[in-house]
């Protein structure tokens, strides 16, 4: 099976918000590693194999407020 990334926009309230968002893309199935990313450090990247991408935002929305899928492709590295 492919890699795949996996770019989240997610728009934080604080630096809490943004720990337990990492901590939810870290647990999700598949996921090989999780960073982040932009000026804001705004956009989560997750790369990993067979990951439920629609199934992580509606967690992550749950959890930590505003997210929007931004990117899903085959990693290249």
């Amino acid at each position: 099976m492919l890699q795949q990334k996996i770019v989240i926009k997610i728009k934080f309230k604080c630096k809490k918000c943004r720990s337990k968002a990492m901590t939810i893309a870290a647990m999700t199935a598949g996921v090989c590693s999780v960073k982040l990313e932009g000026d804001e450090k705004d956009r989560v990247v997750v790369i990993g194999e067979g990951v439920d991408a629609v199934g992580m935002i509606v967690l992550l929305r749950k959890k930590v407020g505003h997210a929007t899928l931004e990117l899903v492709a085959e990693c290249k590295d």
